[in-house]
């Protein structure tokens, strides 16, 4: 069987490699060159693969974000750019980003790369019930080295986070909930989660107090019952991203781990991940 400690660490290790897409400044330049604020650019962007994204597609396949911020970007986007110009710029942004970090330098792209995109092909094998995923991995896959791993780790994001997703439904936890579960474990600051997703207030708090009844809160804390609830619930993500993984063996799988670790680290010493791009106005 997969090692799951394993696969866990090769893709957390590598997903600053694809998450700093949506915090880097060469990506927000390229969206409003086609007309695009900042949430339009992110929603239009992740979500150019299906093609002229209706928000309701967006809400139902992001899961966790306010419909009423969606709408606000979709379908106006469409108005004003094309999917295809929005993935263009997507791809481009990626590419100027990763060089600026120094990936394009480091000895192990060419290996590491060899070993993503085998993990990724296995995953397209598995698109049921990834609808996110499956229309990312319906894209050609790009010539250029640095954008050919940023490819690849797009595919594994997508797929575990299609994995999340159902793991959440089966445990009926939805979107806004998964927020607040997700602030309360520590992780990640709720301040971040309340101004990155859109959730008025009132709908936060409603939230919160309905999961105090189910025993999940205490207070603004996780209960026992609370931390159990979201171990389950990552523990059953993580089983649901081995398929992709089973293309490796267990010494690829452990030398893969070992080398996303470079990686990841040069896009944050790089700064690429800029979390305050998020507080920024949308108008």
């Amino acid at each position: 069987m997969t090692d799951a400690r394993l696969a866990w660490q090769a893709w957390r290790r590598l997903e600053p490699l694809h998450a700093m897409i949506y915090f880097t400044p060469e990506a927000t330049e390229r969206y409003k060159a086609l007309g695009l604020d900042t949430w339009a650019g992110y929603f239009a962007s992740r979500a150019a693969a299906f093609g002229p994204a209706s928000p309701e597609l967006v809400i139902a396949t992001f899961y966790n974000f306010c419909p009423a911020m969606v709408r606000r970007a979709l379908p106006a986007a469409w108005d004003v750019t094309t999917p295809e110009k929005v993935i263009e710029a997507r791809l481009d942004a990626a590419r100027e980003a990763l060089r600026r970090a120094g990936i394009h330098g480091i000895p192990a792209l060419a290996e590491t790369t060899a070993l993503v995109r085998r993990a990724a092909e296995r995953a397209g094998e598995h698109p049921q019930g990834r609808p996110l995923f499956a229309a990312h991995a319906a894209l050609p896959w790009p010539d250029d080295p640095l954008l050919e791993l940023w490819h690849a780790q797009t595919l594994l994001r997508e797929f575990r986070g299609d994995g999340h997703v159902a793991a959440l439904l089966t445990e009926g936890v939805g979107g806004l909930d998964a927020l607040i579960l997700h602030g309360a474990s520590g992780l990640t600051p709720t301040v971040f989660l309340k101004v990155s997703r859109g959730w008025p207030e009132e709908e936060w708090a409603a939230a919160e107090e309905g999961l105090r009844e189910r025993g999940l809160l205490d207070g603004e804390e996780l209960t026992e019952e609370g931390r159990t609830l979201r171990q389950r619930i990552e523990d059953r993500t993580d089983e649901l991203a081995l398929p992709a993984y089973a293309a490796l063996s267990d010494d690829e799988l452990a030398r893969l781990a070992e080398l996303t670790r470079i990686f990841g680290r040069a896009v944050v010493d790089a700064g690429l991940l800029n979390f305050s791009a998020w507080g920024r106005s949308s108008g």
